[in-house]
């Protein structure tokens, strides 16, 4: 609707009104046109637009915090797996140290893992907690138990695991160690 359209419509009923009330139609009838011809109004282009600079920073200001979340992806993976670790050498620790306590006074070896008590001992866990007495193709964690000297009836076991299986403890990547006291008498 162009605005002389909008006037021809206004005029016959103006001629109706009173001198104020005809007024208060016009002012309506200009703010409508107003607003007619507004979505065909073309704007001013730099306004209404990102100049190419502005996109080449928005871009290179992405890219950047892009790369740097990338960058932390490795950092995230690696503190995964070693808290995946250090939670199931915790369990194969905890499940030790019960065999030991669960083993009666008058028996000198373990029931399920056959640890001697006051004699060192290493074992090889594979990533399902089972236990071998060798290194093997599956073995993931290998854990040693020594013994320190204690009084009569009292004996003191640390028991250290370390990761992977096959490096040295002084050369493993992880490794989680506990002392633990078992009485005897």
């Amino acid at each position: 609707m162009r605005v002389f359209n909008l006037i021809f419509v206004v005029e016959p009923l103006t001629s109706i009104l009173s001198p104020s009330a005809r007024g208060e139609a016009e002012n309506v009838a200009v703010m409508l046109n107003r607003y007619a011809r507004r979505p065909y109004h073309r704007c001013d282009s730099r306004a209404a637009a990102f100049s190419l600079v502005e996109v080449v920073l928005a871009l290179g200001v992405a890219a950047f915090c892009l790369i740097a979340v990338l960058g932390l992806l490795p950092v995230g993976v690696q503190t995964n797996r070693n808290a995946s670790s250090q939670t199931a050498v915790s369990n194969i620790i905890a499940t030790v140290v019960s065999d030991l306590r669960t083993t009666p006074a008058a028996a000198t070896t373990s029931p399920e893992f056959a640890i001697t008590f006051d004699a060192e001992k290493t074992l090889f866990f594979d990533a399902s907690g089972q236990a071998s007495p060798s290194l093997s193709g599956d073995s993931r964690y290998r854990l040693n138990v020594t013994w320190n000297s204690a009084p009569t009836g009292l004996h003191y076991a640390v028991l250290k695991a370390t990761w992977p299986a096959a490096a040295t403890p002084a050369n493993a990547s992880g490794s989680t160690e506990m002392f633990a006291a078992f009485d005897r008498n």
